[in-house]
Parts: C-alpha cells; structure tokens; sequence
C-alpha cells in the first residue's frame, strides 16, 4: 500500500469533511425553512462557512503554493486571501439579512414555527456530526502538524456552540404548546440576533486574518530577526530588515548584511548560513540578502517614520 504524504492526507481530510459540512448546511437550511425558524436558518448560513473554509483549503492545498512560477515569481498563496475576502462581504451581507428579517418579524409580528420531534432528532443529528468533523480534524491536524485543520477545527467547534443554543430555542418552541406558553413563540426571533452576531465575527475573523497578508504587514518582528541572524558565524551586522506574508505559510525576508569575508565565496557561505537559520526557526521563509562593505554599518534594525 503506497503511504500518502501529508499534503495528500490533509487533502483527504478536507473532502471527507466538506462532504459533511455540506450535508450539515442541507439538513440546517432544510429544516429551517420547513419550520419557518429564523433562528435556524441564519444557522444554516453561519453553516455555509464551514464549507467554505474547506473549499479554501482545498483551493491552498491544490493552487495556493508558495512555489513561483513565471507568472507568480512569489508564489500564488494570495489567491487564498482573495477568496477568503470573498467570504467575508458575503458573511456581512448574510448577517444584514438576518437582522432585517429578524426585526421585521418583532416590527410585524412573528410568524408560526412549527417544530416536531422529528426536526429536533434531526438537529442533534447535526449536532454529533458536528462535533465528530471537530475533533477528527483536530486529531489528524495535530498528528499532521496541519496549522489549516486545527484552524478549520476551531472553527468548526463554533458551528457546534451555535447548534446547541439553537437547539435549545427549537425545545422550548416545541414545549410552549404542551406548556401553553405563547410568550415562547418569540424565543426564535430573539435567539437570531445572537446568531447574526456570531456570523458576522465570523466574517470579521476571517478578514482580520487575511487582510495583513494582502496589505503586507509585517510577519516577523525585525528584532527577532536580527536576533537569529547574529548568531551566525561570520555576520557583523544586519539593518533594514524587512518581512511580509504569513508565518507558518510562507514569509519572504530582505535585510541588509555585513559580514566577516574577503572573498565572494566566504561571503555566501554565511548567507546560506543565515538563512537555513531563518528556515529553521520561522519557516518557511525566503530570504534576500544584501551584502554591504563595512562602512554601511547601520544601527537602523528596521524601517520606521523618518523626520523630515
């Protein structure tokens, strides 16, 4: 039997559970427009990020690599941070949605939801394949030192905590008729608003952690840098040290150098040095050095505002 590598195996993973992630979203949104819970539906679309976090994975896994080409000479790892954009204007327009439905039912009145037990077995259904999705990515993410499962975990152990208050909701809907409580009627309504909020954290979170890759802020504090960059033989200084992309992705480094040589070779010896130093403590990394004579010597470790 031919042993998969682990890019294979994430893959593997990502397919397995995007399959399930779809079949979650179905049964959510299903059941939500067959009971006319609001609740439930903007549940089903906090849902449609759990799919979506898997087609960008996929999408990094296959297209996203940090490998140039021609076209891409930086690789081709910001198509993720695009599509994760993407992601993000439609989880703020879902959760718009949500809130305008939300207050014009409370403007109008709410309409009937009709819950059964049916739909309630079907959502604790969802609620176990939730919860297995989480903890076998977490566990196969952990075994492959996947940063995008353990990640894509996490985020799918939020989709469980929003079932289980859902859940909770569709209980005492069904039990306001045998408890004759009519005030609970409006406990779909009133859950929707937090709902709403949690997908909209959603959409800011995956902006919050795709924009810095896309603006090119800065990946590795220049101190930290310099710090290993000293510890190699034969390097004086380093200053003007710059980072960008994504650490734990793929991080491109320049600085300025000046090291202890008289020839090109000695020169590039500690160069390759410098940066399998790098690779091994922030990979991976490409790295650009420039070597400068002694009297380039500079204190500046990195860029900052300059008086004018």
């Amino acid at each position: 039997m031919v042993m998969q590598s682990p890019r294979d195996q994430v893959r593997y993973v990502l397919i397995l559970t995007l399959g399930f992630n779809l079949l979650v979203m179905a049964i959510k949104a299903g059941l939500g427009f067959w009971t006319g819970s609001l609740s439930l539906q903007a549940d089903a679309l906090h849902s449609v990020t759990d799919s979506a976090n898997n087609v960008l994975g996929l999408v990094a896994n296959r297209w996203s690599s940090p490998h140039p080409d021609r076209e891409h000479p930086y690789g081709h790892q910001k198509f993720e941070a695009v599509g994760a954009l993407g992601i993000a204007a439609f989880l703020g327009i879902t959760c718009f949605e949500i809130l305008r439905s939300a207050v014009t039912r409370l403007w109008l009145g709410a309409s009937p939801v009709n819950v059964s037990g049916g739909e309630l077995w079907l959502l604790l259904l969802v609620l176990g394949i939730n919860i297995f999705v989480a903890f076998y990515e977490r566990r196969v993410g952990l075994r492959l030192d996947s940063p995008l499962l353990i990640a894509d975990a996490k985020h799918t152990m939020s989709d469980v905590w929003v079932t289980i208050v859902v859940l909770a909701g569709m209980i005492g809907l069904w039990q306001s008729r045998v408890w004759d409580l009519p005030q609970l009627l409006w406990l779909d309504i009133v859950l929707a608003f937090p709902v709403a909020l949690l997908v909209f954290r959603s959409g800011w979170e995956v902006l919050r952690d795709n924009l810095p890759w896309l603006v090119d802020e800065i990946a590795i504090a220049p101190e930290a840098i310099y710090q290993v960059t000293m510890t190699v033989p034969g390097v004086v200084n380093c200053h003007d040290i710059a980072s960008r992309g994504l650490l734990g992705r793929q991080v491109f480094i320049e600085m300025h150098m000046i090291v202890e040589a008289q020839d090109v070779e000695t020169a590039h010896e500690i160069t390759e040095a410098v940066e399998q130093a790098l690779d091994e403590r922030f990979g991976p990394v490409r790295v650009l050095i420039h070597i400068e004579p002694p009297d380039y010597e500079s204190e500046q470790i990195s860029f900052g505002l300059q008086e004018s």
